[in-house]
């Protein structure tokens, strides 16, 4: 039986950042379906190793995430680990919206207007955060967008699929690093929706059981066997010198 530590569940535009120990899984559920959760990712200590998108592609020979693949950071190392997740594929290529782009798409809704049911976009949530970490615009990376689906044709051109996220799918990210989490459930930027409607995601944080050799989120790839490796001296030399 898990361990629960900590839930709550984040409405609107919400925002959310907090250290996640490894050892911890973290599960995101969709509430009510077409939920879109954009996350960062940085070392809890060394903030400037960060989730790098190109080496977590390139590496495991992808273009979305799903289970059982890996978050790669910019240092040859594993940030999390995909154990669970329900909808197959999740964006990592289309970044966030910022303020131009909401307001072009939803018209103006500022705070002066609409008070505490503003507009908020990515970009803003996202640097609200960073700033309680002491982090700014030069750390901002191409971020993660769980719960979308965006396609690419023959072209390269990429399409939102509407209705990919169900009310109850649920991602679960097992924590290999202690890793600040960064995110937010503004609306995807590819979002075809004419309404402001970001939708709520509930956030749980766990006990994970122990890693077995023959995981499937090392096996998966050689390169994540590499990566685990790595992450794995480096826990090792920070907490066992």
């Amino acid at each position: 039986m898990e361990t629960l530590i900590h839930e709550e569940t984040l409405t609107g535009p919400g925002m959310w950042s907090k250290v996640i120990r490894r050892g911890l899984t973290l599960r995101m559920t969709d509430l009510e379906g077409g939920v879109n959760a954009g996350m960062l990712l940085y070392n809890a200590y060394e903030k400037q190793e960060r989730y790098n998108m190109p080496d977590t592609l390139k590496g495991q020979y992808i273009f979305n995430l799903k289970a059982p693949y890996c978050l790669h950071s910019d240092m040859g190392r594993i940030f999390a680990s995909i154990t669970n997740e329900s909808s197959g594929w999740h964006d990592t290529v289309c970044g966030t919206t910022d303020a131009k782009s909401i307001e072009s798409k939803y018209g103006n809704g500022d705070y002066q207007t609409l008070r505490n049911d503003f507009y908020r976009n990515g970009r803003e949530c996202f640097l609200i955060e960073l700033a309680k970490w002491g982090l700014g615009k030069r750390d901002l990376v191409p971020n993660i967008n769980w719960f979308s689906k965006v396609v690419a044709d023959e072209e390269g051109k990429l399409t939102f699929i509407s209705g990919h996220s169900k009310w109850g799918d649920v991602v679960e990210l097992r924590f290999e690093m202690d890793t600040l989490v960064v995110l937010n459930t503004c609306q995807h930027p590819f979002d075809p929706n004419p309404e402001y409607s970001p939708k709520p995601l509930k956030l749980e944080v766990f006990e994970s059981p122990p890693v077995k050799a023959d995981d499937p989120s090392i096996k998966i790839r050689s390169e994540n066997e590499r990566a685990f490796h790595n992450t794995s001296v480096y826990n090792r030399l920070r907490f066992n010198p």
